[in-house]
């Protein structure tokens, strides 16, 4: 099948109030306009640089989407980053969300949304903020969100996370159902400038548990586009 219909299958078979952000890490631009002209309408990349020569090829057809970085943001990054990208999944830290809050301005922008990355599954090759690093860690993620709702530049908007990787999908259920669990109580605390409106979580090879479990946004770049070596999406 080609890219086109894979993503009007995936999008065919999924919920209508599911964002599908089509995961584009080491895609060509002529993969992301036809999967752009299939009606997708936003778009992950992993890496700052690589994401704007991207742009840079797309032109007027890069400002169709809403750009995501769901790759691990380096500080030093976070300039060129906030040029680019609409929306920053991947905030891990008190100091990386002020380290955005203070960039905003310099950018141009009034308001960033942001979502804070969650290592679920405390996985050494992953980022995101580790469960087994944070005990009780439903208490601090609750203390990490009310700190942020003060940063007077970003708008915290969800949580993402990437849960470990199974042969079976059906194992990763229980970290994709204690990640809604977080989320439900950060949403239930009527923060300023917290706005949880999504729950990122699973990709290609986990969207549907995802979504079974309260996912409202999936990351999908595989099942899109076709494998790539050494895939991990």
């Amino acid at each position: 099948m080609s890219i086109s219909a894979n993503y009007a299958k995936i999008r065919q078979d999924i919920p209508d109030d599911v964002t599908i952000v089509v995961a584009a890490k080491k895609r060509t631009p002529q993969e992301l306009i036809e999967v752009i002209n299939a009606g997708a309408t936003d778009i992950g990349e992993n890496y700052v640089q690589e994401t704007g020569h991207m742009y840079s090829a797309l032109r007027k057809k890069a400002a169709e989407v809403k750009w995501h970085m769901i790759g691990h943001l380096q500080t030093n990054k976070i300039n060129k980053a906030l040029r680019i990208f609409d929306v920053i999944e991947t905030v891990d830290s008190l100091e990386k969300a002020e380290a955005v809050n203070k960039r905003v301005v310099k950018a141009k922008k009034q308001m960033v949304p942001v979502f804070v990355e969650i290592n679920i599954g405390s996985e050494d090759s992953k980022a995101g903020i580790r469960v087994d690093e944070q005990e009780p860690f439903e208490d601090y993620m609750e203390n990490l969100i009310k700190e942020m709702s003060h940063l007077e530049y970003l708008q915290i908007e969800g949580l993402m996370t990437m849960g470990p990787r199974f042969g079976n999908p059906e194992d990763v259920r229980p970290y994709f159902r204690r990640t809604k669990r977080i989320f439900g109580r950060i949403k239930s605390l009527d923060l300023s400038n917290v706005n949880m409106k999504y729950l990122s979580m699973g990709m290609s090879n986990s969207y549907k548990v995802a979504i079974e479990e309260g996912a409202n946004m999936v990351r999908i770049g595989t099942a899109v586009f076709g494998k790539r070596p050494c895939s991990i999406d």
